[in-house]
């Protein structure tokens, strides 16, 4: 069941990925390609009796898939990478299509890390274990048990390797997989799909139900057999998954995005510094980690703002599908009229554009232009809350302490960027600010090994290496006692 469309040339099924088949349903929802607001696909649209389908899909299949082997798990794994790499230029045209990032960093960067991600966790998988404990001659086993059925919602932004990023530990850890990708961009998912099924994976060992927040992903986190929930993406979305996971007491990993700053010392290297802050407008700003609050030193302000205005003014916006573009388009309309309604806000509250402000009227559509602000109010919503789109804010500080203040004056914590020719200092400010990940002179250095998450609303729970075998298994430990005791 099911049908198909062609984005860019490629066949992509529209229809559910349900127990190693495709599943359609009575209605459909239309995705639509912000690149130039044209429809590209009628997908199915899930709800509770696709997901219901599903779960049982995956708790059938858990059965076996959790009791194979490490070593089948990790081949298949490291099968389903070797497809992705096959597939990579169908899957970046794909997702550009479907999200309008930019098609050189699917290419170059984003679809490489997708294919990572299995191969990783497959590897890791075959390395997984702890040295037995003594404790008075009695012997502590550590295991890593599969749980069950995982259910996996991810974000729009980086639909591909954010998904992956769940899909791949939970399925090395032997549980099974219902993914609810974002309405917004949920073609490659489906794509992810058929690489799996070619490289052997068990039918109903991943599934995928595409659908609308409130119809799918509400009955997919509520449902009594799932195991697991892990979800990125915003925090009132978070809320509501929290209650409705509480009566199961199902475990969650949040990654909920931030406010994370880029803070610049007078004894910094400046061109790195303005490099790095220009690179904040990656994906046109529609990063959680983005250091999106510039905070820079006063002694150097002056120098590092001339200099990264001249950098930032010279970025081409335009089509993604074009290699010389660097900033492509939002990925909605209401995406746009959320990022608008901030920076008008800011503007009518007394902020002043140095660069931007506003919609690019030149290219029409969903390109918004590169904007930094200045002379915002202390604590306003334009200081403290997630914009997501290429909006930044530049204050000035004259001391350490008060770097560390600003850095630390939102409710979230998922990353900050710290640029300093000093190692104390940056030992030592890295230690106060609050956040998942610190990064000093440089930026998106991400390791698997490494754990990932934030502090305070930025989510809760880490994932990365060990950590997410610590979330997508029960860890038990089997005491022996001595032989012939």
């Amino acid at each position: 069941m099911g049908t198909t469309t062609t984005v860019a040339g490629i066949p992509v099924a529209t229809g559910h990925w349900i127990g190693g088949e495709r599943v359609g349903s009575p209605s459909t929802f239309t995705d639509i390609s912000p690149i130039d607001g044209q429809p590209i696909a009628e997908v199915a649209r899930g709800g509770t009796a696709e997901v219901d389908a599903a779960v049982a899909a995956a708790r059938t299949a858990f059965a076996g898939w959790s009791r194979t082997g490490r070593k089948e798990r990790a081949d298949i794994l490291e099968a389903v990478a070797q497809g992705v790499l096959d597939r990579l230029e169908d899957l970046a045209a794909v997702e550009t299509a479907d999200n309008g990032a930019l098609l050189r960093s699917h290419r170059r960067g984003v679809m490489p890390r997708v294919a990572h991600n299995f191969a990783f966790f497959a590897d890791h998988l075959r390395r997984l274990g702890h040295p037995d404990l003594d404790t008075r001659g009695h012997r502590n086993h550590v295991t890593w048990d599969p749980a069950g059925v995982c259910a996996l919602i991810t974000p729009w932004n980086a639909p591909l390797m954010l998904a992956t990023w769940k899909v791949a530990p939970a399925l090395a850890a032997g549980d099974t997989v219902v993914l609810k990708p974002a309405e917004w961009s949920p073609l490659t998912a489906s794509l992810l799909a058929d690489i799996a099924g070619g490289a052997g994976l068990p039918p109903g060992v991943l599934n995928v139900v595409q659908g609308l927040g409130p119809e799918a992903g509400a009955p997919l986190v509520a449902h009594p057999d799932v195991a697991r929930i892990s979800f990125t993406g915003s925090v009132p979305t978070a809320r509501a998954i929290a209650a409705a996971a509480a009566p199961n007491l199902t475990p969650l990993s949040l990654e909920l995005g931030g406010k994370s700053p880029l803070v610049v010392f007078a004894d910094a290297d400046l061109d790195l510094a303005v490099a790095l802050a220009v690179e904040q407008f990656d994906n046109a700003g529609q990063v959680c980690l983005a250091g999106t609050r510039l905070l820079v030193d006063a002694a150097i302000a002056a120098e590092f703002t001339a200099r990264f205005l001249d950098r930032a003014g010279r970025l081409r916006q335009g089509d993604p599908r074009d290699e010389s573009t660097d900033v492509g388009p939002l990925i909605h309309r209401d995406h746009l009229a959320r990022v608008d309604g901030y920076v008008r806000r800011a503007l009518a509250a007394g902020a002043r554009p140095l660069l931007g402000g506003g919609p690019n009227t030149e290219l029409g559509g969903l390109y918004y232009r590169p904007t930094v602000l200045v002379d915002a109010p202390p604590g306003s919503e334009i200081l403290t809350e997630e914009v997501f789109g290429p909006v930044l804010t530049l204050q000035t500080f004259d001391t350490e302490e008060q770097a560390v203040a600003l850095a630390n004056a939102t409710r979230y914590g998922l990353a900050a960027t710290l640029v300093t020719g000093d190692a104390d200092r940056a030992e030592r400010v890295a230690g106060r600010l609050v956040a998942g990940t610190v990064w000093v002179n440089c930026f998106f250095v991400r390791d698997l090994r490494a754990p990932f998450g934030g502090a305070r609303q930025s989510g809760i729970g880490r994932e990365g290496g060990d950590w997410s075998f610590d979330f997508y298994c029960d860890v038990k430990n089997t005491v022996y006692a001595p032989a012939g005791g």
